[in-house]
This record gives structure tokens, sequence and C-alpha cells, in this order.
């Protein structure tokens, strides 16, 4: 278990760590970021980020818990 919430902690931390170079733009908005310079399209694109993480940290912790009770009842 506590392997386990290591392994999961670490690989939180190293997701984490490469958010800043992770690229979330769509075409669209990539257009548009180049138009405005590089410290504003640097902004847009956290900005993404950030609204990006919440539903997917909700999406995963609701899987994690159908899967595990799922495995729970099987073992």
């Amino acid at each position: 278990m506590k392997r386990k919430l290591l392994e999961y902690i670490l690989g939180l931390l190293f997701t984490l760590s490469i958010s800043g170079a992770a690229s979330a733009q769509c075409s669209i908005c990539t257009k548009t970021a180049q138009q405005l310079g590089e410290k504003p399209a640097k902004g847009l694109n956290t900005g993404i980020l950030y609204l990006a993480f919440m539903p997917l940290a909700i999406v995963g912790f609701l899987g994690y818990r159908w899967w595990r009770s799922n495995r729970d009842e099987v073992v």
C-alpha cells in the first residue's frame, strides 16, 4: 500500500513538474497567441492547463474509486 502511494505521489510530482513545458493550445488559440506576443501566449497556455487540471483530476479520482470498488468485489 505504501509503495503504491509513493508511486502515485511521484507520478503526480512528475506530471506537475513538466506541466510548464506542456502545450495545451488548439490551433485557433495558437494563432491568437502568436498575434498577442510571447508573454500573453505563455499566460494563455498556463490558463488552459489550469482550467483543464481540475476536471481531469475529478475524473481520475472517480475512475480510481470505481476501479478500487470493483477490484475488491472480485477478490
